[in-house]
């Protein structure tokens, strides 16, 4: 997975901790040992049994459900080309197939919403400021929380044209360019914390008090604390809100701005364009509301009945 697919720290953790659970599946549940588990015991049947387990006893989402079941159809197609006697059972694994989901609706933050949620940092503190520079760097990439984390200081390039290298998944690097007042608060921010040395270019941008890289978890920490305060200020505004808004809040503020969906696509690092369309869809289903609330119903008068309509019946009774 490192070296030939190229994946992620994060995605080879999410296989681990799938065979984790099936190796615990098949132990607890089905009473093999690990020690005694053999390729011909995982079979169609075990592992809709194991993902059923996954929805029941842990309380998985369909998702989470699926995401495992991705991982093992993953293992057993690696399997199948390196021994060749196992191809039948891994096609019939691989035959299992995905529990529907609803599709969760893309949550994002207005443009009045985001600055109440900003405006609620107390600048006038090194906290504050640490923080502001971190929210405002989070949503002017538009960057996943974790490539956020893995930023260093050489990672930052300050000039004419700023801009940051960002991580993404499969270790694949980008350049994102940064508004002027971002790149301020961050030159600002690096000058502060006295990371402008040669020596610390491989420093995190962001960490904690042992000056190791902030985590997803602190970063998500930061974000609410904001998002509560916004609450209370404006009640209709989410409380529990996570990194990822802020990446989906570009991406929307964008499209409305009528930014080329192939340059967003870029811009957030994504490898296939049909998952950039899902926020150019979400745009057209905003205008044709607000196109709905604009112009009024349109008189039925004068409109002909089509189910009094003998001809157009008859033809349609003939098709």
């Amino acid at each position: 997975m490192p070296l030939i697919k190229n994946y992620s720290i994060n995605t080879i953790h999410s296989y681990r901790d799938t065979f984790k659970l099936l190796l615990m599946y098949f132990n607890d549940e089905l009473n093999i040992p690990t020690h005694k588990i053999q390729i011909k015991n995982i079979t169609p049947d075990s592992v809709k049994g194991f993902l059923d387990w996954l929805k029941e006893k842990r309380r998985s989402t369909v998702c989470s459900a699926n995401i495992r079941l991705a991982a093992i159809h993953a293992f057993f197609k690696y399997l199948q080309n390196r021994e060749p006697q196992y191809i039948f059972q891994c096609q019939q694994i691989m035959a299992v197939e995905m529990a529907r989901s609803e599709k969760a609706v893309i949550g994002y933050l207005s443009v009045d919403d985001l600055y109440l949620m900003l405006s609620q940092i107390d600048e006038s503190t090194y906290q504050g400021k640490r923080h502001a520079t971190l929210l405002y760097l989070l949503y002017d990439t538009g960057a996943r929380v974790q490539e956020l984390c893995n930023l260093k200081v050489r990672d930052v390039h300050l000039g004419d044209n700023p801009y940051v290298l960002l991580h993404g998944k499969g270790n694949k690097e980008r350049n994102v360019p940064i508004v002027t007042d971002v790149a301020r608060r961050v030159e600002k921010y690096i000058a502060e914390n006295r990371l402008a040395s040669i020596e610390c270019k491989d420093m995190p941008l962001f960490f904690n008090s042992q000056r190791k890289p902030l985590t997803r978890a602190g970063v998500s920490y930061i974000v609410s604390k904001y998002a509560a305060s916004a609450h209370v200020i404006s009640p209709s505004f989410p409380q529990k809100i996570t990194p990822h808004i802020f990446r989906h809040t570009k991406a929307m503020h964008l499209c409305q701005a009528g930014i080329n969906i192939v340059y967003i696509r870029d811009f957030l690092g994504h490898v296939d364009l049909a998952t950039t369309e899902i926020y150019a869809k979400m745009n057209i289903e905003l205008l044709r509301d607000a196109l709905e609330d604009a112009y009024p119903e349109l008189p039925a008068k004068g409109l002909s009945d089509w189910e009094e309509d003998d001809s157009l019946m008859e033809f349609l009774k003939n098709l």
